[in-house]
């Protein structure tokens, strides 16, 4: 995960590691009254993004700081009162990405290794917080702001910092303060501290939530144009060595870096430098793209009759739940709980809910679970209508693996059922083909008995190979027109139509120790799409379709 190492130290209500403004020593960022000599003398020449923004359009920046280590103190609540730290490897060289403020009150710094932490506080609580997780903290906090709006983007580059569109929300709030304080509300019941900027830009109220720890919500462009301008550099999050050589000429704050000249910026602060520039004066601008809303998990069967025999309805949810896993494992998601709805002849509902001891895709411990509560949950009447629906997370490696080894076909059950059909049809019945030496293409092939079922060893391939289905025995052709024009031959009939490109040929000859054979193999496609095999027999003069390409 992405972390910049800031020599700072926690000055805010936040428990988590927070600036030391060398710029600001006199106290944290006023948004009123600090004016921080960030605007020219006279007016500013740059491109003034904010004023291109209509008035009725608003874009609010929530920034959820430290993501990885809140969500750290959210899986432990009780190192809250101990110095805690997020580390990329949960060993004693394990380097250390985030602290918060106690651990940073023991002189825990990012960078350090876990060990050093251990020297400097004995009681140290350190997690390893991965991708997958982080991942799983974002998208829980893009379904709470759904509630307050339809439409929310997460950075890809910054973990923790969304846009949202707040436009109308004056329509269901008394005012966009109100909105901010209830999303605000929300996310600290879900566990999560955010600050909050509704503005008209994505970089004004982005640059607006990063500077300060309370809400703001500004009336017009030119204000947001004008408070963004006060914002220090040191609050964007910007790399250490670009922070340090801005701060070295004096460029402390968004407003006196706008007032450089655009045309040495990248040759001599480098290509971030240059991409801030061009960010905060407008030229970077970009719609706001949302995530689409995800489908929900959910599958839906109307009964023909009442059903009240739990051995019926357990096989019915089996159906149902069959899909779901499926899905959820194409997603590398499992299954953390799963509700169960039943609609009862009298019109009735009966809502269950199973959680398993973790998120599992085996369909056997959530079948487990329904088969137990069906069995101690008495129905006053027959089920007409069931939906399961089901609440999903981010599934580990292990779990994907395990259920990649437990395949759905049972290789036991397999073979019984194929010794069956041999026991009535023949040892013949059941056989495999297998590779062997042969000079023509049917010879290169025989048929052995099909013994036992072999575990599946799936490989991954760049590129999807195509199937060549041999005839057992090849098949004759009419005739290739006289004038060699493929657009009127038709060699399997109507339903296939002409032949439109053939490749080949690809001669196959000899034989001289029984009878010479030459063969004239060709790919031959057709105008429905079709992809053939055929080959021309120049002893008999003939066509013949040997196989097919799937």
């Amino acid at each position: 995960m992405a972390h910049r190492d800031y020599v700072s130290r926690p000055d805010g209500p936040y428990d988590a590691h927070h600036r030391d403004y060398v710029s600001r020593p006199d106290g944290p960022y006023d948004r009123h009254h600090r004016d921080y000599g960030s605007r020219p003398d006279g007016p500013y020449d740059g491109r003034r993004q904010l004023s291109l923004h209509a008035h009725d359009q608003r874009l609010a920046c929530i920034n959820v700081p430290a993501l990885p280590l809140q969500i750290l103190l959210k899986k432990h609540p009780e190192w809250s009162a101990h110095a805690a730290v997020v580390v990329d490897h949960d060993t004693p060289q394990g380097k250390i990405l985030w602290a918060n403020r106690r651990a940073w009150r023991t002189r825990i710094r990012p960078g350090q290794s876990y060990a050093e932490g251990l020297s400097l506080d004995p009681g140290l609580r350190a997690g390893v917080i991965t991708d997958a997780e982080v991942e799983e903290g974002i998208d829980g906090i893009v379904a709470r702001l759904a509630r307050f709006s339809p439409e929310t983007e997460p950075s890809r580059d910054m973990p923790g910092v969304f846009w949202v569109n707040a436009a109308g929300m004056t329509l269901l709030f008394p005012s966009l303060t109100d909105w901010t304080a209830s999303v605000r509300k929300d996310l600290r019941a879900f566990g999560m501290h955010a600050r909050m900027a509704v503005g008209f830009s994505r970089f004004g109220s982005y640059a607006l939530a990063r500077a300060t720890d309370d809400d703001i919500v500004v009336e017009d462009p030119h204000q947001e144009e004008e408070l963004s301008h006060k914002v220090p550099l040191e609050r964007l999050d910007l790399p250490v060595k670009l922070r340090d050589t801005l701060g070295k000429l004096g460029i402390r704050t968004v407003g006196t870096f706008l007032r450089l000249p655009p045309g040495g910026i990248l040759q001599r602060f480098g290509r971030e430098a240059y991409q801030l520039y061009r960010l905060a004066n407008g030229e970077l601008w970009s719609p706001l793209t949302p995530r689409p809303p995800e489908e929900p998990i959910e599958q839906k069967i109307i009964l023909d009759e009442p059903v009240s025999g739990v051995f019926r309805l357990l096989h019915i949810i089996e159906e149902l739940l069959e899909p779901v896993i499926e899905r959820l494992q194409g997603e590398g998601m499992a299954l953390s709980a799963l509700h169960l709805l039943m609609v009862l002849d009298t019109r009735d509902h009966v809502i269950e809910t199973l959680r398993p001891a973790e998120p599992t895709l085996d369909r056997n411990v959530h079948l487990e679970l329904i088969k137990l509560r069906l069995h101690t949950t008495r129905l006053p009447a027959g089920v007409v209508e069931l939906e399961l629906r089901g609440e999903a997370v981010a599934a580990n490696r292990e779990q994907l693996t395990l259920q990649a080894i437990r395949a759905r076909r049972d290789l036991a059950a397999a073979d019984r059922a194929l010794a069956r059909l041999r026991a009535e049809f023949g040892e013949k019945a059941v056989v495999r083909a297998c590779l062997r030496e042969g000079h023509l293409p049917e010879a290169g092939f025989t048929w052995v008995p099909f013994e036992k079922t072999p575990e599946a060893t799936p490989r991954k391939i760049a590129v999807r190979p195509l199937i060549r289905r041999i005839q057992t025995s090849p098949s004759p052709l009419p005739p290739r027109p006289r004038n060699e024009r493929n657009d009127n031959w038709l060699m399997q009939g109507l339903e296939y139509g002409s032949v439109i490109r053939m490749l080949g040929p690809y001669i196959v000859s000899g034989g001289w120790w029984m009878s010479t054979v030459h063969r004239e193999y060709h790919f031959i496609e057709t105008k429905r799409g079709d992809l053939l095999w055929a080959y021309y027999d120049s002893r008999r003069r003939r066509w013949y379709l040997h196989g097919r390409i799937d």
